[in-house]
C-alpha cells in the first residue's frame, strides 16, 4: 500500500470534490443500505436457528454495535483532512504497521465476500437447473461451476465503473431485490402451503458461537464505508445516511429471520432459497431475485480493492489499463469461488475472524488511539472496553467454532 505521505501529494493533485461531484444523500443511503442488506439475508433465518429466539436480543445488540463504531470511522476521518479510506486511518493511528494490519484484515475480507456472492449464485442456479452441464474439449464443468462462470461474466462489466453516483443506481436495485425477496418468502408461508408451524428453540448455548458470527457478517461494511463518507456531497449527513441504513436492514434482517425460522425451524439450511419448494413461482422469484443481488452488489463491495490497486501501480492513469486489472480481480474470485465447495462454514469464518476485526474491533482501537479524550475514565472508554471484550470473545469462539466445522465437513466420514 501507499505510504500516507504519497496518499498526501495525490489527494493535492486531485481536484476537490463539489458538490456538483458528490453523491447526494439519497444515492449514499441506497449504497450504504445494499452493503448491509447483503447475502446476509439469505442466512438470517438459519442464523436464529441455531441460537434459537433469545437470540435476537444479541442481533439487535450487534447492529447498534456496529453502527456506533460507523460513527466512529467518522470520527477517525474527521480527525484529519488527508484521510481518504480505512488504512489512512490505520497510519495515522498505529502507523506504518497500523496501514498494513487493517488493509490485510479489511481487503481479505471484501474479497472473501465477493467469493461468497459467486458461490451463492452457483448453487441458487443449481438449484434451478440441476442438470445443466457443460462439456469443453472433453472435459465436463458441473453445473455449479458452469453458473459460476457465467455470473462472473454477466459481473464483469459492473466493476468498471469508477462513480458512486452511478452506482446508486445498480445499489437501487439490490434494495428493491431485498424487499421483494422478503416479501416472495412470506408469500411461500401464507399462500404456498408451507406455513408458520415451527417453534423453534427457545436459545441455544451451543450454536450460539455461529449464530453470533453470522450476525456480525451482517453488519461487515464497515470497510466500505470511509468509500462512502468521502463520496458524499454533504459530508456532515453522514451519521444520519448510517442511521437510515442499519435501521432498515435490521427490519429486513429480523423480518426474513422471524418468518424462515418459523416455517422451516431447525430444518434451515445455510440459505432460506435452498429449502424453498421448487415448483412454485413465488419460490422460483425469490431465487431469481437472490441471483440478482450479488450482481447488484459485487461492484461495490470489490471497489476498495480495485481503487487500492490502482493508486499503487497507477493503474488509474490509463483506462485500458484499469479496465485490465479490474478485470484480473474478478477472475481471480472466480477461480476461488471454484475451489471452495461451501456456503454458510465460510460465511461463519468471514464474520468471526474478518469482519468482527474490521467492523468492531479496529474502528475502537483507532478511535481510542486518535481521540485522547476517549481514554480518560468516562463513558467513552467504558463503552469502548465493552466493545472491545465482546467482538474478542466473538472473533475467539466464533472463528474456531467455524474453523472445526470446515474441518468435520471436508473430513471423509
Amino acid at each position: 500500500m501507499d505510504s500516507f505521505n504519497i496518499d498526501k501529494t495525490e489527494s493535492q493533485n486531485e481536484p476537490q470534490q463539489s458538490l456538483q461531484q458528490g453523491a447526494s444523500f439519497v444515492r449514499t443511503c441506497f449504497n450504504g443500505l445494499n452493503i448491509l442488506a447483503g447475502v446476509g439475508i439469505l442466512s438470517f433465518p438459519y442464523a436464529l436457528s441455531k441460537g434459537g429466539w433469545l437470540s435476537v436480543s444479541i442481533f439487535l445488540f450487534v447492529a447498534a454495535l456496529c453502527c456506533y463504531t460507523g460513527l466512529l470511522l467518522q470520527r477517525c476521518m474527521d480527525s484529519n483532512q488527508l484521510i481518504k479510506t480505512y488504512p489512512d486511518i490505520g497510519e495515522i493511528a498505529f502507523g506504518r504497521n497500523g496501514r498494513t494490519f487493517i488493509s490485510t484484515f479489511m481487503y481479505l475480507e471484501l474479497y472473501l465476500v465477493s467469493v461468497e456472492f459467486l458461490i451463492l449464485e452457483g448453487d441458487n442456479l443449481h438449484k434451478l437447473f440441476p442438470n445443466a452441464n457443460l462439456h469443453v474439449y472433453g472435459h465436463n464443468i458441473e453445473g455449479k461451476q458452469v453458473f459460476i462462470l457465467l455470473t462472473g461474466l454477466i459481473i464483469l462489466p459492473t466493476t468498471w465503473l469508477r462513480n458512486l453516483g452511478l452506482l446508486a443506481y445498480v445499489s437501487a436495485g439490490g434494495v428493491v431485490a431485498c424487499v421483494v425477496l422478503v416479501c416472495s418468502v412470506v408469500w411461500v408461508g401464507v399462500f404456498d402451503g408451507v406455513g408458520f408451524h415451527e417453534k423453534g428453540e427457545l436459545w441455544q448455548w451451543s450454536g450460539l458461537p455461529t449464530s453470533t458470527s453470522l450476525f456480525t457478517f451482517c453488519y461487515c461494511g464497515h470497510a466500505v464505508f470511509p468509500t462512502l463518507y468521502t463520496s458524499m456531497k454533504e459530508k456532515h449527513k453522514f451519521p444520519k445516511v448510517l442511521l437510515v441504513c442499519f435501521f432498515l436492514s435490521t427490519l429486513l434482517y429480523g423480518s426474513m429471520g422471524i418468518f424462515g425460522y418459523l416455517m422451516y425451524g431447525r430444518h434451515l439450511t445455510s440459505q432460506i432459497t435452498l429449502n424453498l419448494p421448487i415448483n412454485y413461482l413465488s419460490s422460483k422469484i425469490a431465487i431469481y431475485i437472490t441471483l440478482v443481488n450479488p450482481i447488484t452488489k459485487y461492484a461495490l463491495v470489490i471497489s476498495p480493492i480495485t481503487n487500492a490497486l490502482e493508486d499503487k501501480f497507477s493503474f488509474n492513469k490509463s483506462r485500458s489499463i484499469s479496465i485490465l486489472s479490474r478485470t484480473s480481480l474478478v477472475v481471480s474470485t472466480i477461480f476461488v469461488a471454484l475451489v471452495i465447495p461451501f456456503f454458510g462454514y465460510v460465511m461463519a469464518f468471514i464474520g468471526a475472524f474478518l469482519s468482527v476485526t474490521v467492523s468492531i474491533l479496529f474502528p475502537c482501537l483507532c478511535y481510542l488511539k486518535l481521540n485522547k479524550s476517549s481514554r480518560k475514565l468516562g463513558t467513552k472508554l467504558i463503552i469502548s472496553v465493552t466493545i472491545l471484550v465482546f467482538g474478542v470473545c466473538v472473533a475467539t469462539t466464533g472463528t474456531y467454532t467455524s474453523m472445526r466445522d470446515i474441518i468435520r465437513h471436508v473430513q471423509p466420514s
